[in-house]
């Protein structure tokens, strides 16, 4: 078996949680054979004083088929 890494970053506006649900919820949609996922760094845009961005990267791994190219 052969795995592939690749990041993303999820985005919420409500919490660290809900960004990583961001996050898999996509890879989950357009990755086949999504195997795992690591939260490699967290922060938050303080756009302004009441307003927040929480933003979650993953790193998400996924199997590479026999036969198909990457």
């Amino acid at each position: 078996m052969v795995f592939k890494k690749i990041t993303l970053i999820g985005r919420s506006n409500e919490s660290f949680e809900d960004a990583t649900t961001d996050a898999i919820d996509r890879a989950e949609e357009t990755l086949e054979h999504l195997k795992w996922a690591t939260i490699t760094d967290q922060s938050v845009e303080l756009a302004t004083a009441s307003e927040r961005e929480f933003q979650v990267e993953i790193e998400a791994a996924f199997e590479l088929q026999e036969g198909v190219s990457e």
